[in-house]
Formats: C-alpha cells, structure tokens, sequence
C-alpha cells in the first residue's frame, strides 16, 4: 500500500465519521468537534491531491496548499467564534 493511499484512506475515514457525527449528534459541542474532524479529513484529501498532481521531481501544486492554509485560519476562526472564543460561555 503506497503512502497517498493510505492518506487518501484517512481523509476520506475522517470525513465519513465527521459527517456522521454531525448527523447523529444533538449536543452543539459535538457537533462543532465534528465539524473541525471535518475540516481535518478535508485538509489531508487536499494534501493528497497536491502531491498527486505535482510532477515526479517538483514540489507539490501550490494551489491545494494554499487552500489548505487558509481553510485552517478559518476553521480555527470558525470554531473561536462559535465556541464562545475560548473563554467561559455565559
């Protein structure tokens, strides 16, 4: 078994459980921690795809990565702010 795909296994494992937890978990705390699996299984699918498409010899493709890091800006903005920021929810 090669190394993209057993990435590619994990990405997509993530993203299956994280959809499912979304889907059977009432309790909002659930949910936004499957949400951020979410965006974990996604972000290792775009790591995936970057190294595939890059060429034999060259680094990967630019265009997932930068996706990648700014959808981790995001997803942390996104669980700060729905989270109460960190601190106590009142």
């Amino acid at each position: 078994m090669s190394a993209a795909l057993l990435f590619w296994l994990a990405g997509s494992g993530l993203v299956g459980l994280s959809v499912y937890g979304l889907i059977v978990n009432p309790h909002p705390l659930m949910k936004l921690l499957a949400l951020n699996l979410l965006g974990s299984g996604v972000f290792l699918l775009f790591g995936v795809i970057a190294k595939r498409g890059a060429a034999a010899g060259l680094g990967g493709d630019p265009v997932p990565q930068a996706l990648v890091i700014t959808g981790h800006r995001r997803g942390a903005a996104a669980a700060a702010s729905w989270g109460g920021g960190g601190g106590v929810a009142g």
